[in-house]
């Protein structure tokens, strides 16, 4: 046994560096590098030390969230028909075309986030003027579509989504400097609370993996294509996951919960910053209405992504049906209620990390980490379990490669 584990070792060694894996996951890294670079790079003519306390690197490449423009493009294709279609059934052109939407929704938040960022820091810039506003502005966006760009190649290495791929390092990088606070508070005497806090963040992370895995398994038979009982109509089913939206519907929800903050830092009304420490971290209303508001997008986005009563034409055209259902209208609603029951267990396990952290820090009494809470730990398992998915993928490809030069040598005869 271990002749033969030691051998398939090799194997997987020899296979890893026989390839391109070798080439793209050095590239990967090397655009992960360049990607953190702007981190450092401070804005021309800002009084630092006098923002110091509410700055938290404004670097040139900082602007991670600008990335969303793709998501909410996304959403806007599922509620639009004419961009369903044009994603769906236009081919590559139909697809080209709306991944320039994209790019153009990108353009769009970094040009707002830009000019919205410099505008609140100008009680910090003493010789604020018209161009120094337009020059930074160009500077930051620029910035944020060198983002867009890293995050494609990324992609098109094939070892995961570029853009989740940055918010992960993104996230990651402060890892060092908030465990190293852990651990200074921890010598304060707080040893008994990193332990609680250690032991919160490992059981957060294994219900994470179960959920992230877990998924409602519903069989499938096909009258026309295979013969009742044979392997293939045994292997045969339609996957729901119980969190089919992923960390979406927390981000949206976080984005809503700042608006009133966002607002009240450019108009300094005192009705706006009454509502906005109301609904921030740590308010009377921040846990219901950040529950609430999860509970419904989640809802809302599980039926944008699987509308029921289209699946069930498809399942339909492809002569499949569900044992015991009626194909049809009785097919959709058994969706419907299929989803409707996946989506209370997503919306819960979303709504548990979103209260988690909260109570973890009120029974600790520890905040060092509180830029990891339940939604960080999502996007970095979520992310990992990807890249490494990813990962084996392309190592099991790499067996054919032979085949595939084989086939392109016939072409050329």
């Amino acid at each position: 046994m271990t002749g033969a584990a030691s051998k398939d070792e090799g194997n997987i060694v020899s296979q890893f560096f026989s390839g391109d894996l070798p080439k793209n996951t050095a590239i990967l890294l090397a655009l992960l590098v360049f990607s953190r670079l702007g981190v450092y790079i401070r804005l021309p003519g800002v009084d630092v030390d006098a923002f110091a306390a509410s700055m938290q690197g404004g670097g040139l490449l900082g602007y991670i969230d600008t990335l969303s423009g793709g998501s909410i493009s996304r959403l806007l294709a599922t509620l639009s028909p004419s961009l369903k279609r044009l994603q769906r059934e236009e081919g590559r052109a139909g697809r080209a075309r709306f991944e320039l939407y994209q790019k153009l929704a990108s353009l769009g938040f970094a040009v707002a986030q830009a000019v919205g960022q410099l505008t609140y820091l100008r009680p910090y810039v003493p010789d604020f003027s018209l161009y120094w506003l337009a020059s930074n502005s160009l500077v930051l966006t620029t910035g944020a579509m060198i983002l867009v760009f890293v995050a494609d190649t990324i992609s098109e290495l094939k070892l995961g989504n570029g853009t989740s791929v940055l918010i992960f390092a993104n996230i990651a990088s402060a890892l060092p400097s908030s465990v190293g606070a852990a651990v200074v508070a921890a010598g304060d005497g707080n040893v008994g609370a990193l332990a609680a806090y250690i032991l919160a963040f490992l059981l957060t992370t294994l219900g994470i993996v179960y959920v992230q895995e877990a998924e409602r398994q519903i069989p499938m038979a096909y009258g026309s294509r295979y013969k009742a009982g044979g392997p293939l109509s045994q292997q045969a089913y339609l996957p729901f996951k119980v969190n089919a939206t992923g960390v979406l519907p927390v981000i949206f929800a976080s984005s809503l919960l700042a608006v009133p903050s966002t607002l009240a830092r450019f108009t300094h009304s005192s009705t706006l910053a009454g509502a906005a420490n109301a609904l921030g971290p740590g308010g009377a209303f921040y846990l219901p209405v950040n529950v609430a508001l999860i509970v419904g997008f989640n809802y809302l986005y599980t039926f944008l992504q699987f509308e029921p009563k289209e699946l069930s034409e498809q399942l339909k055209k492809q002569g499949a049906s569900i044992p015991g259902i009626r194909p049809g209208r009785n097919t959709a609603a058994f969706i419907t209620q299929t989803l409707a029951r996946m989506s209370v267990l997503g919306s819960a396990f979303l709504g548990a990390l979103a209260i988690a952290p909260a109570i973890v820090e009120g029974l600790t009494g520890m905040t060092a980490l509180r830029g990891f809470a339940g939604t960080s730990v999502l996007i970095l398992v979520g992310v990992a379990t990807d890249t490494a998915r990813k990962f084996r993928a392309e190592l099991a490809m790499g067996k054919y490669k032979d085949i595939d030069a084989l086939y392109d040598n016939l072409d050329d005869l």
